[in-house]
């Protein structure tokens, strides 16, 4: 029970990516906090933040689930509020919540535009910068934010320039953070995986079927998550991971579970090249 009695704020936590690392930092005995805004279930996307809290809570652990819009910043100071209020602070922050367009420039509506930037870049500003005046008393605090390392290569950027800048933008902060909160010892690192993963973004937006069965479980980013957080914060920040490098880093080099279809071809994810 490597977590036992840390508190881990969650944003985007009722399904997915986000639900993974809940249920696996669960598991190790840390308190969960489900910050996201889905109080009832979609048929498409599956999940509430109250089914994600009674997962949590079937493992043995401590769970909150607080209705988070994190384009409000009222709501997030009140989930922060509340969940200093019922386990005393914050040791870990999971920048998951986030929103995808892959539109061309022509097609991008506008609120599809705004929509991506409040979520992905002001949301996980202001989600940040509210709890870090209580990861600062936290004695191992961690920042993971869900996104991947700048890559350059044009065609990264020609094809879906909005959603990419918003992506980036969240990998320059939490550098930005890693640098910034040194002095607090609290660390900041991306993680991002290099397949894509079975989620309703990969059913429904970017590949359906076909896509999920070339793709790995959510299994793999909450596990590349731990291996984070239970690292000294003073000695592990200021990094853009890369899940399946991360996992062989800690001597975990066999995948085979986390592959949807074992044995299969994988699908490299955005943003990743495959040299």
């Amino acid at each position: 029970m490597l977590l036992k009695d840390k508190t881990v704020f969650i944003t985007g936590g009722s399904r997915g990516i986000g639900k993974a690392i809940a249920l696996k930092l669960a598991a190790e005995g840390a308190n969960i906090v489900i910050a996201a805004k889905s109080t009832e279930e979609n048929t498409k996307l599956g999940g509430t933040i109250y089914s994600a809290a009674q997962e949590v809570e079937a493992l043995g652990a401590k769970a909150l689930a607080v209705k988070v819009d994190i384009r409000n910043e009222e709501d997030i100071i009140a989930a922060v509020k509340v969940t200093v209020e019922k386990f005393g602070g914050i040791d870990i922050l999971i920048n998951n919540a986030s929103a995808i367009d892959l539109s061309n420039t022509e097609k991008t509506e506008v609120k599809r535009f705004d929509l991506m930037y409040d979520i992905n870049v002001r949301g996980t500003f202001l989600v940040t910068q509210h709890c870090l005046p209580h990861l600062k008393n936290s004695s191992n605090g961690h920042i993971i934010t869900l996104s991947p390392p700048v890559n350059l290569d044009i065609k990264w950027l020609k094809n879906h320039v909005a959603y990419t800048l918003t992506k980036y933008n969240m990998s320059l902060m939490s550098n930005a953070w890693a640098a910034e909160f040194k002095k607090y010892k609290i660390a900041s690192n991306t993680i991002w995986p290099r397949t894509t993963i079975d989620t309703a973004a990969v059913r429904n937006i970017l590949g359906g079927e076909t896509l999920a069965k070339m793709s790995r479980t959510t299994e793999i980013v909450a596990d590349a998550v731990f291996a984070i957080v239970t690292k000294p914060s003073t000695e592990c920040t200021g990094n853009n991971f890369i899940d399946e490098k991360l996992l062989a880093e800690e001597g975990i080099t066999d995948l085979e579970k986390y592959a949807v279809t074992p044995g299969g071809k994988l699908y490299t994810d955005l943003f990743v090249d495959e040299a």
